[in-house]
C-alpha cells in the first residue's frame, strides 16, 4: 500500500466523497438552473412560444458543456493521476493546457454560431412561429459561450486542486446574478427573450472571472504562463480521458435535434400541433437535467478520489468510493422517479399556463419518457468512473450506447409505428438497455480491481 499522507489516500472515503460531491452537486444544480430559471421567467412572461424557443436553442447548451467536460474532466483526471504518481511538473502542464483549450473552444464556438445562426436554428427544428424568439435568445447567449465553457470546465479543474467549495461558489454567484437580472430585465424593463439572454451571459461572465481569479492562486502546484503553452501530446492525453463525457454531451445534442424535428413533424400530424410537444419536451428535458446534475455532481465528486487512489495503487479505496457514489445515485434517482410519476402536472404548471391538451401531453410525456429514471444513475456514474481510472474506451462505449446506439434509432423508428407516442416510449427503452450494459461493465471492472488489490497487498 502507498505510504503517502495525502488526504486523498488517508481520509475516510465517505468523508471525502461528501467533501467533494456536495459542492459539486450544488455547482451542477446551479448550472442547470441557468436554463430552468430562463424557462420559468420566459414561460410566465411570454408563454408557449417562448418555452418552445428555448427548447430550439437548447442543443447548443450540451455542445458548450461537451467542450467544458472534455477539457475540464479530462484535464482534472490527468492532473489527479499525475499528482497521485508524484509527477507535479507534469500535473501543472496538464492544468495549463486544459485552461488554454477551454478558452479557445469557447471563442471558436461563439464565432461559428453567430455566422450560421438562422440555418442552425432551422436545423434544430424551429417553426415559423418560434424562429424569431429563438433567434433573439440564441444570438445574445452565443456571446457568453467563451465564459460558459471556461466557468464550467474551470470548475472541474478547481475541484481537482482540492477546492470544491470555491467551484460551487463560482456557479452559485453566477446563478444568483442570472436570477436577479432575469426578474429585472423581463418584468422590470420588459425586455422579453432578450432580457433572459442578457441575464444569462452576465451571470456566466461573473462566474468565469471568479475561475480566472482562482487560477492565478492555484494551491497544489504553481501555475505559470509557460504551462499555458500548447503541447500536442498533453492535449491529446487530456482529450483521450475527456472524450467520454464529450461524446455523451454531443450525443445529447444530436438526439435533441432529431427529437425536436420529430416532435415538430409528428406533432403536426396529431391533435396537439407542433408547438405543444416542442414546449413540453423542452421543459421536461430541463427538469430531467436537475436530476442528472445531481447524479453528475456525485460522479464528479468521485472523480478526483478515484483518480488519485488509482494512480497511487489504493484499489480498495477506488472500489469503496464507486460503491458509495452508486448508492447515493440510486437514492436520488428513486426520489426523482416518484416525483415525475406522481406530480407531473404540478411540475409543468411552474412553467406557465396552457391548454388542457398542453397539460395532458406533458403529463403523459413525464410518466412514459422518464419511466426508468430510477436506474438512470448507472450510466453517468459508470462512465465517469472509467474516465477517472484512465480507461476512457469503456467510458466512451457507455456514452455512445444510451444516446446514439439505443435512443437515436428508437426516436426515428418508433414514431413510424406509434406516431408521436413512439418518441415517448423511446426514452425508457434506451434507459433500460444502457443501465444493463453499465451493470455488466462495472461488475467486470470491480472484479479486476479486486485482483489488483490482492496482488498489491501481497
Amino acid at each position: 500500500m502507498s505510504t503517502t499522507t495525502h488526504p486523498m489516500a488517508d481520509k475516510p472515503v465517505g468523508q471525502l466523497l461528501r467533501q467533494f460531491a456536495v459542492p459539486s452537486i450544488i455547482a451542477m444544480l446551479v448550472s442547470s438552473l441557468y436554463n430552468i430559471i430562463d424557462q420559468l421567467f420566459i414561460g410566465q412572461s411570454i408563454g408557449l412560444l417562448g418555452n418552445a424557443a428555448t427548447n430550439i436553442a437548447f442543443p447548443l447548451t450540451p455542445t458548450c458543456v461537451a467542450f467544458s467536460l472534455m477539457f475540464g474532466i479530462g484535464g482534472a483526471a490527468r492532473f489527479n493521476l499525475a499528482m497521485g504518481a508524484g509527477r507535479k511538473k507534469e500535473a501543472a502542464a496538464y492544468m495549463g493546457n486544459a485552461l488554454l483549450m477551454l478558452v479557445s473552444c469557447g471563442i471558436v464556438l461563439c464565432i461559428i454560431v453567430r455566422l450560421f445562426l438562422t440555418p442552425m436554428l432551422l436545423l434544430f427544428g424551429a417553426t415559423d412561429q418560434v424562429l424569431d424568439y429563438a433567434r433573439t435568445y440564441t444570438g445574445i447567449t452565443s456571446l457568453g459561450f467563451p465564459f460558459l465553457i471556461l466557468a464550467t470546465g474551470g470548475g472541474h479543474l478547481i475541484r481537482a486542486d482540492g477546492s470544491p467549495q470555491f467551484s460551487m461558489i463560482c456557479n452559485l454567484v453566477g446563478a444568483i446574478v442570472n436570477t436577479v437580472l432575469d426578474a429585472l430585465f423581463i418584468f422590470g424593463f420588459h425586455m422579453g427573450m432578450a432580457g433572459a439572454a442578457y441575464a444569462t451571459i452576465i451571470g456566466q461572465i461573473i462566474s468565469a472571472l471568479l475561475v480566472i481569479r482562482y487560477m492565478c492562486h492555484f494551491k497544489t502546484v504553481p501555475l505559470h504562463l509557460s504551462e499555458l503553452k500548447p503541447k500536442a501530446d498533453y492535449i491529446m492525453h487530456i482529450v483521450l480521458l475527456g472524450t467520454s463525457p464529450f461524446i455523451n454531451q454531443i450525443a445529447m445534442m444530436i438526439v435533441q435535434v432529431v427529437m425536436n424535428n420529430s416532435l415538430s413533424y409528428y406533432g403536426a400530424l396529431s391533435s396537439y400541433g407542433s408547438e405543444i410537444p416542442l414546449a413540453c419536451s423542452g421543459i421536461i428535458a430541463k427538469v430531467n437535467m436537475v436530476l442528472f446534475s445531481m447524479i453528475i455532481g456525485i460522479s464528479q465528486g468521485m472523480q478526483p478520489i478515484a483518480s488519485y487512489n488509482y494512480g497511487a495503487g489504493n484499489y480498495g479505496r477506488v472500489r469503496k468510493v464507486l460503491n458509495l457514489a452508486l448508492k447515493a445515485g440510486f437514492v436520488i434517482s428513486i426520489i426523482s422517479f416518484l416525483l415525475f410519476q406522481l406530480l407531473p402536472r404540478q411540475i409543468i404548471s411552474l412553467f406557465g399556463s396552457g391548454s388542457e391538451d398542453y397539460f395532458t401531453f406533458a403529463e403523459e410525456y413525464f410518466r412514459i419518457y422518464l419511466f426508468f429514471t430510477f436506474v438512470n444513475c448507472l450510466q453517468p456514474i459508470a462512465s465517469n468512473f472509467f474516465t477517472a481510472v484512465g480507461k476512457a474506451q469503456k467510458g466512451i462505449i457507455l456514452s455512445l450506447t444510451r444516446q446514439i446506439l439505443f435512443l437515436l434509432p428508437l426516436i426515428i423508428l418508433l414514431p413510424y409505428i406509434m406516431g408521436i407516442d413512439g418518441i415517448m416510449y423511446a426514452g425508457p427503452c434506451a434507459d433500460l438497455a444502457a443501465a444493463l450494459l453499465s451493470i455488466y461493465l462495472v461488475v467486470k471492472e470491480v472484479n479486476i480491481l479486486k485482483q489488483k488489490e490482492a496482488i498489491h497487498t501481497q
